[in-house]
């Protein structure tokens, strides 16, 4: 079911249909799809990205990172959102469906008026003694470049660039080369006003850019002499990511703008993990900005890609030509110019004898979501939205102790609200219902008729069979089992309409029926390949529209008990907090 409030910009919110489960088999996971969507933001010119002299015109053609917008989605899913948005996921496939990932170019919310000050702060511990202090790099000579200009906006986005700067960057030298072309083009994109800085990060981490360390406010003047720091970077050393983020997130923290974001480049593994363990300073980081990073090389590491985005909610990208890395860093950032709601909370209310295991985001990339402390209602907290359309999985512990059977029984509530009071209009909260039955039989029949769920099982299936046929090929490169975890997954990237999944696995594979899984390995495949490919089973296709969305609809309206007050179901016979019989079946 769709609800919308009758402001722009709105929120809407969907539930997929009911889950049917087996009494016999005790205390269960209950797995629904929910679906947030925001429409109705306007646009900001300041947002746009300068390229006055068309330079990078030709760049942006050849480039394969992130996809441009895309059309309108041909048609709304039952339940869903009204109109279609962008996609911008990066060569994503499958229905035309709004993903609103980075590089969309959809309309944004007017500068201050959807917008929470950030929460400030320290990032915690991982700001120890003897960790990288706000250092300025020298900058020497390089060729100034012209840049547009803008009027200059308040600060709502704050952008820290990071730079691998390991000795691996000097081979081939095109690499380092189209680094600094992609750190300048997101500079490009940024809108006149934008506090940024460049991080260089080897094993340490320092502040290239600007002088004496912090941030500065982008102009053209900021540019040109950020051109010039990043003209005279130089390659040596090792790779820490953990100082990387940690000095990234302390730079942000000092600004407090309401969508602080970190841009990270590397081409190596986390070889000096030790100095300062990346997990740890993720969970110091965990909620404080968003984190998109890219893999440049054949030497990089997807997971250490995959760990830092997933918990810092922003997304894993690669690209194999070095000349396509600039195009994508200016739609990356001129999408993020077009966010400007920083935060979404969304808020799921266990009904008793419920728990709530965990909501994680499953479209149009897979990201996990803290659950914030507290007793009684779950809040997970979504970042940086402008128009695009996100889906969740939410899993929650459900007893059937007590519940009548063949009703429709709520098993929690899921609403959505926006911290600090923008004038967005939310919608109203629905039901995640559930049905009790004694015929396991048919509980699992009536579930696979939910395309929703089977969608989102499928690709998360397609992730774990990619990274098996990763794993047996850094094993053993010659064995069967390697290929048997190709075919599979060629079959479900097929079955998913997932093109960006299957183009990696074709580099690695000669596909002669994708359907029936029947491929052969290609010569000369490397580790590098299956990097490119895990990182790329990260991104999601939006799927089909559920069965049986609108016909549940009237099921999914909440009235009040009578008794208690509580919210129900509108055609629940009993109330779901108090157990009260409120109609006669």
């Amino acid at each position: 079911m769709d609800t919308q409030g009758t402001q722009a910009p709105s929120v809407r919110l969907a539930i997929d249909q009911r889950t049917f489960l087996a009494v016999g088999r005790g205390r269960q996971e209950l797995h629904a799809i929910v679906t947030v969507s925001m429409t109705g933001t306007a646009p900001s010119a300041a947002g746009a990205a300068r390229d006055p002299a068309g330079k990078h015109a030709e760049a942006a053609r050849s480039a394969g990172g992130a996809a441009p917008a895309g059309p309108a989605a041909p048609g709304e899913s039952a339940g869903q959102t009204g109109p279609a948005v962008p996609t911008g996921s990066a060569g994503q496939t499958g229905p035309a469906v709004p993903t609103g990932s980075a590089g969309q170019t959809s309309p944004a919310v007017p500068t201050g008026s959807a917008v929470t000050a950030a929460r400030a702060g320290s990032v915690g511990s991982a700001a120890s003694a003897g960790r990288p202090a706000i250092a300025s790099a020298p900058a020497s000579a390089a060729p100034a470049r012209p840049h547009g200009s803008a009027a200059p906006v308040p600060a709502r986005l704050a952008e820290v660039l990071v730079l691998d700067c390991s000795s691996s960057m000097d081979w081939p030298e095109r690499k380092f080369r189209e680094a600094r072309k992609a750190a300048l083009a997101a500079l490009d994109a940024l809108p006149d006003g934008t506090p940024f800085a460049v991080v260089r990060g080897t094993h340490t981490a320092e502040v290239a850019y600007p002088p004496g360390g912090g941030m500065r406010a982008a102009d053209a003047a900021a540019r040109r002499e950020a051109a010039l720091a990043i003209g005279g970077l130089e390659a040596h050393g090792g790779t820490c990511v953990g100082n990387w983020l940690e000095l990234a997130g302390r730079l942000l923290a000092e600004q407090g703008a309401a969508i602080p974001h970190v841009l990270m480049l590397t081409d190596g593994r986390n070889e000096h993990d030790e100095e300062n363990p990346l997990a740890a300073v993720l969970d110091a980081l965990e909620g404080k900005f968003v984190c998109d990073a890219w893999g440049i090389g054949d030497g990089w590491d997807a997971q250490v890609l995959m760990d830092a985005t997933g918990r810092l909610h922003g997304s894993a990208n690669s690209v194999h030509e070095e000349r396509e890395l600039p195009a994508a860093y200016r739609r990356l950032v001129a999408g993020l110019a077009q966010r400007t709601v920083p935060e979404l909370e969304i808020v799921v209310t266990p009904m008793p004898g419920t728990q709530v295991r965990y909501l994680r985001q499953v479209h149009p990339n897979e990201a996990q979501l803290p659950q914030a402390p507290g007793t009684g209602a779950a809040v997970f907290t979504t970042r940086a939205w402008g128009d695009e359309r996100r889906r969740y999985q939410l899993c929650l512990l459900v007893d059937p102790q007590g519940r009548p059977l063949g009703e429709d029984l709520q098993a929690a509530t899921v609403r959505v609200r926006v911290p600090g009071g923008p004038p967005v209009a939310l919608p109203a909260e629905l039901p995640c219902l559930v049905q009790w039955t004694d015929d396991p039989v048919r509980a699992e029949a009536e579930n696979r008729r939910n395309l929703e769920r089977a969608h989102v099982e499928k690709h998360q299936l397609l992730g774990r069979t990619a990274a098996s046929a990763a794993d047996a090929f850094r094993r053993d490169r010659h064995d069967p089992a390697v290929l048997d975890h190709l075919a599979a997954a060629v079959r479900l990237a097929h079955e998913l309409g997932a093109v960006r999944q299957l183009a990696e696995l074709q580099r690695i594979v000669a596909v002669h029926d994708a359907a029936a899984g029947r491929v052969e390995m290609r010569a000369g495949v490397t580790a590098a390949h299956f990097e490119h490919l895990l990182t790329a089973s990260t991104h999601t296709t939006f799927g089909p529209p559920a069965d049986g969305i609108q016909a549940a609809a009237a099921a999914q309206e909440l009235r009040d008990c009578p008794h208690c007050g509580a919210r129900m179901p509108q055609q629940s016979v009993f109330c779901p907090t108090c157990g009260r019989r409120t109609q006669t079946p």
